[in-house]
């Protein structure tokens, strides 16, 4: 699906200064993330543990965990991990967001989003990417499976 001709269907890892790891629910995909929202009626704040928020369309955006000076000057190394309908967001070898239960709705009807393409994007800012890499896994890596518990 195209989405403004411009992104497709998707759940969006941010890449923005200040906001590496931020999500971003594309087109009708929604996701759960554990999350709290400040007594200000900020943006939700991804908090491990915390209570599970369904995000999409109307409540599309969650920032990534409070981490002071996660973000280096120059290279930044970003992971993203996903297996079946969970994904974890990296930052510098940090993780800064869990996401579970990836789908999008169709016709009325909620789908699992667990596969598809892989799409890099430069939003009216200047970006470089280098050394991507893409591996295939058939399930979670151990030390990251208890932030799905």
């Amino acid at each position: 699906m195209d989405y403004w001709k411009a992104w497709a269907l998707s759940q969006e890892f941010q890449i923005i200064e200040g906001g590496m790891g931020d999500f971003w629910c594309i087109a009708s995909s929604k996701i759960d993330i554990p999350a709290s929202k400040p007594s200000d009626n900020g943006d939700y704040i991804y908090t491990s543990g915390g209570k599970m928020v369904t995000f999409g369309p109307g409540n599309g955006f969650c920032r990534r965990k409070y981490a002071p000076k996660l973000e280096k000057e120059g290279w930044n190394t970003l992971e993203l991990i996903c297996y079946g309908d969970k994904s974890l967001h990296l930052v510098n070898g940090e993780v800064v967001m869990a996401l579970t239960n990836s789908r999008y709705t169709q016709n009325g009807r909620e789908i699992p989003l667990t596969k598809g393409r892989l799409q890099l994007q430069s939003e009216a800012a200047e970006v470089f990417f280098k050394d991507i890499k893409i591996k295939n896994i058939n399930r979670m890596p151990a030390q990251y499976r208890s932030y799905f518990k």
